[in-house]
Formats: C-alpha cells, sequence, structure tokens
C-alpha cells in the first residue's frame, strides 16, 4: 500500500456520539494516527446504542461505534482525575489537532481549552464542533442532532402538507457536519504547514446544515416564501413520487420533468387512453390533476416489481429508482462494483461489513483499520506514541487514572 495522503498527522479525538467521531474517521481512513480519548465510566454514548452483535448489549459490541471509529487507537483517561489531565495534555503536545464536540465549556472545565492547549503546543489546531457554536446567546445549549434537525427547519419541510412534521430519518445534521469539519482542518494543517502557526476552528453543526437548505433560505430571501412539507412531490415534475410495486413494502420514485419524459413514460405503461385525455395534456394540468394521476400511476407500478419498473422507466429515459432497504444496498451491483462494503475484523463481534472510502483518490486511496475495544490501546499509547515508562504506565493503570 502507498503512503497515505494524511499519514504522519496526529489527532488527539476527545469527539463522542456522531458529528465528531465521523469527523476523525474521515482521517483516520486517509492514514491519519487518531488516538480516541474516553472512559469506562464515561464511554462513548455510541457503544451504548444498538444494534448490537447478536442483540447482547456491550461497549465492545455495537455497530454504530464500530462504524464511525475505525481505525482509531482507543485510550481511556480519567478525566476527573488530575493526573488524567496531565495525561490528555500529553496527548496535545504529541497532535498536530485536537477535537471535540462538547458542549461549549466543557474543555474550559477540564483546563483544556485553546488557550490552555497552546501554552502545551503552540502550533496546536484545536477544533470545537458543537451544536450552535461557541459564541451567542444560546450558545451554551447543550443538544443532539435531532434538536438540530428541528432548529435547522429540516422538521418543517419533512413530512405530508396535512400532517405534523417528521423530519428526516436520523440526526441529519450528524451526518452534514463532519465533511466540512475534516475540510476545515485540511485547511488548517495546510495554513500551518505554510505559516508555522495553528489555529482554533469553531464549527457551528446547526450553521453547517444550513448550506443544505439553501434553495428554501434563498426562496424566502429572494421571495418571501416560506417553503414547506410536500410529501414526495416536486414543483417542476409530475409524475413524481414513490409508487407501490409488487411484494411486501417494495417501492420505486418516479421522476418525469419534461414533456419529451412523459411521452417516454406514458409509452412504458402501454399509451393508456387516459394519458391522453386533456386534464393530462400538459404540465400544468398534469400538475392540477396530480392526486388522480398519482392514484393511475400507482395501478399500473403495483403490477411490476419495483426493479422492472426502475428498469423499463430507466431504459425508456425516464428518471426512476428502487426504494431499497438494508438487503438491497448490500446487493446493489453499483456498490459491489465500487467495493462500498468492506469487511473488517473485530476481536469481539468478529468479521462484520462497514460503509468503505466514497473518495477514492488515485494515488493514495485510502485504508479502513479496525475498530478497537474500550481502553485496547493504553498501553501502546502511552509508552510507544508519549514515551511513558512501563513503571509510569503501570503506575497510572494502578492510580485509576487509565479507566
Amino acid at each position: 500500500m502507498k503512503n497515505q495522503v494524511l499519514e504522519g498527522v496526529k489527532i488527539a479525538d476527545f469527539c463522542w456520539a456522531i458529528a465528531g467521531p465521523m469527523t476523525t474517521k474521515y482521517l483516520a481512513d486517509y492514514g491519519a494516527t487518531v488516538v480516541k480519548i474516553e472512559s469506562t465510566t464515561r464511554p462513548d454514548p455510541q457503544r451504548t446504542v444498538a444494534p448490537f452483535k447478536d442483540n447482547i448489549p456491550g461497549l465492545n459490541r455495537t455497530g454504530g461505534y464500530s462504524l464511525y471509529n475505525r481505525g482509531k487507537y482507543s485510550i481511556t483517561i480519567n478525566l476527573g482525575h488530575p493526573r488524567g489531565i496531565e495525561v490528555a495534555k500529553r496527548l496535545v503536545a504529541w497532535a498536530d489537532v485536537a477535537i471535540e464536540n462538547f458542549a461549549p465549556g466543557m474543555m474550559a472545565r477540564w483546563g483544556l481549552d485553546y488557550s490552555e492547549l497552546r501554552k502545551i503546543k503552540p502550533d496546536i489546531i484545536m477544533v470545537s464542533s458543537s451544536n450552535l457554536g461557541q459564541t451567542g446567546p444560546h450558545s451554551k445549549q447543550a443538544g443532539l442532532g435531532f434538536h438540530l434537525v428541528a432548529l435547522t427547519g429540516f422538521s418543517h419541510l419533512g413530512g405530508w402538507p396535512d400532517s405534523e412534521p417528521v423530519g428526516p430519518y436520523g440526526a441529519y445534521t450528524d451526518l452534514t457536519a463532519p465533511a466540512l469539519t475534516a475540510a476545515a482542518i485540511i485547511a488548517a494543517l495546510d495554513y500551518r504547514r505554510r505559516t508555522g502557526k495553528g489555529q482554533y476552528l469553531d464549527l457551528s453543526q446547526l450553521e453547517a446544515g444550513l448550506h443544505f437548505l439553501a434553495p428554501a433560505l434563498l426562496d424566502y430571501t429572494a421571495n418571501k416564501r416560506e417553503q414547506s412539507r410536500v410529501g414526495n412531490r416536486c414543483d417542476y415534475a409530475v409524475p413524481h413520487g414513490a409508487y407501490r410495486c409488487k411484494g411486501e413494502d417494495r417501492w420505486c420514485v418516479i421522476a418525469v420533468f419534461t414533456d419529451e419524459e412523459w411521452e417516454s413514460f406514458c409509452k412504458v405503461i402501454g399509451s393508456p387512453q387516459w394519458a391522453k385525455e386533456s386534464r393530462f395534456s400538459t404540465f400544468l394540468n398534469r400538475k392540477r390533476n396530480e392526486d388522480e394521476l398519482d392514484r393511475l400511476v400507482d395501478k399500473w407500478t403495483s403490477n411490476y416489481t419495483a426493479e422492472e419498473v426502475m428498469s423499463m422507466m430507466q431504459e425508456a429515459g425516464v428518471a426512476a429508482g428502487i426504494v431499497q432497504n438494508g438487503e438491497d444496498l448490500f446487493i446493489d451491483p453499483q456498490l459491489k462494483h465500487r467495493h462500498h462494503f468492506w469487511e473488517l475484523e473485530h476481536p469481539e463481534i468478529g468479521a462484520h461489513k462497514v460503509s468503505g472510502i466514497s473518495s477514492k483518490l488515485s494515488k493514495t486511496p485510502g485504508r479502513l483499520g479496525k475498530p478497537a475495544l474500550i481502553g485496547e490501546h493504553n498501553d501502546y499509547v502511552c509508552t510507544q506514541l508519549l514515551g511513558m515508562s512501563d513503571e509510569e504506565f503501570a503506575m497510572l493503570v494502578a492510580d485509576g487514572v487509565l479507566a
């Protein structure tokens, strides 16, 4: 394997949950040495969340932790112990980047805020990825990605027009912030390479999420129009929705944007007489009669499997795709060709599959390391990376510092 693009970059990772660990996962995938700091009394919450291997809970048995923390070293440090703070500071002195995603003020209470870390290492790059940023009237409010989904407005836009907001699945902002955070870290590393100076990165996960609502924000800015819930519909496509197909809970999405695509769509479904009626003759007429059109499309698709509908539509140049479940994804020929799913070994849960690296660099394609048991690398990190003697390491273990 060739050297990886981030090989030699050292990360002290104080993060937990999703937004922070996913950021450092990206860096680890491309060769950075990441040391994850947690403790057995205050483990990463992802270690306590299903799914668990064989449905048996355990700090080392969950799939979510494995996905977001692969390729990292794990050290357990009791940050409530004064000597635990000393060990954390030694990690900062070793690192190029220190990153955390706690509520603002947490690192300062430990004496690990940027002003203190600069005393340890003047060119350190520190990253704080919090809900709302480090400053402002609401910045101290703690929360999770589920709260930010509502605050950003995703919930307002998700659902049916005549129903309550439902929002996207999961803590969506936890999945949008990491890529922007990783890009900012790489920019800061480049800046330090050119100038020799570190810096502090204050990232608001809410503001990162707003970038993915640009059309709605621009619509309000330009037109004073507030977008709201439209279900599966689209203002400039009809039919546009998820349609029932043969089988249990099987669906295919179809989107028709132009008159040419409408003609192709009609040929696929057998050019029925109703498709020639005036109520469907133009885009505007189809929009006015969209409820009835959806019922007619649904009646046709229900005679075929989702795969058959997708194939027929795509061959005719009409955008369509099956609504894939977990099993569909694992057998998807495109994902197989791209080697999207990687099999990793784990000391406790054994071989398991995780999503791989979606951006494949031609010279340094990246690689996936195995996820770690909690505290698995205490000895290695302390004695090899930080240069502690065996005696000092044994004393820290005996005193409950590494716990």
